[in-house]
């Protein structure tokens, strides 16, 4: 399944993966062996919360291989008549004002302004012109919002 990235975002998890794999496989590694120099392993809490650690990060390790394997970089701003994954949009909603940047799924961080294509707010941005209005529904009712700017 094809995951839809900025350059920035593919970067951010590729140092990601670069961390774990050589800093973090390392400092486990070596706690695993003071904890295993300790002896008897049935016993040893330490021992198996480092063991989960583990998992976990080859977990994470598997997931961001995949990630950045099926990964389809978009070119942000290219196309400023329509909004598309890696656009920035200004909208208005009544006399407020918000920046959004469209952004994969695995890139979203509505705090930082960057919302997935998957999104409400995505989905109705989406392939929208300059100038459009939509209408999103959120938990407070139906938002209009009209798109004022594409970079």
């Amino acid at each position: 399944m094809k995951k839809y990235l900025t350059q920035e975002g593919l970067e951010k998890l590729k140092k990601e993966l670069e961390y774990l794999k050589d800093a973090k496989r390392k400092e486990i590694a070596e706690r695993l062996e003071k904890c295993i120099a300790f002896g008897d392993l049935s016993e040893n809490s330490e021992y198996h919360e480092t063991k989960e650690e583990q998992a976990f990060i080859e977990g994470r390790i598997l997931e961001l291989e995949d990630l950045i394997h099926n990964a389809v970089v978009v070119a942000e701003g290219k196309d400023k008549m329509y909004a598309q994954v890696g656009s920035t949009v200004l909208v208005s909603s009544g006399s407020k004002k918000e920046e959004f940047k469209i952004v994969g799924i695995e890139e979203a961080n509505p705090l930082a302004g960057k919302i997935s294509i998957n999104s409400p707010l995505g989905k109705a941005f989406l392939d929208q012109p300059k100038g459009a209005v939509v209408e999103v529904t959120t938990p407070k009712g139906i938002t209009q919002y009209k798109i004022l700017k594409i970079e």
